[in-house]
């Protein structure tokens, strides 16, 4: 039988070979990452399972700090904006995992399957992300996995079994209850996730909590204790940051134009705009969109939150 010892190194090892700056593999929905720089960075991440095997990585989400290492996995269950940074990576020693989508087309079959007494005992009101132990057997899946990437032939027909036995071993072990959500059409999650996806494609528009919560199915302050729970930031805050990230894309193709990004990203007020984009990011607008249009190779690698 494997050990843990023995699945990180085989897992280490697929994918520094097979890691691309964009993430990307030919099996849907699983990436691998190799990062060389702990260089900050803020994403906006989507439903995923993320496990280390290589280093570790520190995540602010809100004024919550999560930290994962190698053997270890991070559970994310709605689209969020992280800010974060990876832990001792170098280019002697680079930051290697790999991220599975969690589906709710996948998920949502298996709660069928799952005896009541298997599932985690959790609060309710959870937030939508979580660290700890990836556990053995998860391990063990999470390498068949990545082995199809070097028998492509055999990826068609397995990779849907292993993402569905992954799937299972979250759905039975310490993030049960985290990850029964998105395969609940009516779970707290679900509706709060509505109201996420609608500020995520309309960050420049002005929201009122009222019409936010009826897009939920929920009462006002009800809203707002869910949104707060699951991403640890008011709707308000949420939205500063989704449009200060889209803000810090747009400036490096619009070079010179800070005034009209940050009307495009919903920002009536210039110095406004410059204050808050300061304090997110540590630079002035100009400052920063110079310098990215100056570092654009290491920028251009994308990142596993």
């Amino acid at each position: 039988m494997h050990t843990t010892f023995d699945l990180l190194e085989e897992i280490r090892g697929i994918i520094a070979t097979h890691a691309r700056s964009d993430l990307q593999t030919p099996i849907a929905g699983l990436h691998v990452s190799k990062v060389e720089s702990a260089e900050p960075h803020h994403s906006l991440t989507e439903p995923l399972l993320v496990v280390m095997a290589q280093g570790g990585k520190r995540l602010l989400l809100g004024d919550q700090v999560y930290e994962y290492r190698a053997g270890e996995c991070l559970v994310v269950t709605t689209d969020l904006p992280i800010a974060g940074h990876f832990i001792d990576a170098s280019p002697q020693v680079p930051s290697l995992a790999m991220g599975l989508a969690l589906r709710p087309a996948i998920i949502a079959p298996l709660l069928l399957e799952t005896p009541p007494e298997r599932w985690s005992r959790s609060p309710t009101g959870l937030p939508a992300i979580a660290t700890g132990e990836a556990g053995l057997d998860l391990l063990d899946a999470v390498a068949r996995m990545l082995r199809l990437l070097d028998h492509p032939e055999d990826a068609a027909v397995l990779a849907p079994l292993i993402e569905r036995e992954i799937a299972w071993r979250l759905l039975t072990g310490p993030y049960s209850g985290l990850v029964r959500q998105v395969g609940l059409a009516d779970s707290g999650l679900s509706h709060v996730g509505r109201a996420i996806r609608w500020v995520r494609e309309n960050y420049a528009e002005s929201i009122r909590i009222e019409d936010l919560a009826q897009l939920a199915g929920m009462s006002a302050s009800g809203f707002h204790r869910h949104f707060r729970a699951v991403t640890a930031m008011s709707p308000l805050q949420f939205q500063k940051r989704i449009r200060l990230q889209e803000a810090r894309s747009l400036l490096v193709s619009h070079a010179g134009d800070i005034a009209g990004v940050g009307h495009m990203v919903g920002y009536d007020s210039p110095s406004q705009f410059n204050r808050e984009y300061r304090r997110m990011f540590g630079a002035p607008p100009g400052q920063d969109a110079a310098q990215l249009r100056t570092d654009t190779a290491p920028r251009d690698v994308q990142h596993l939150p």
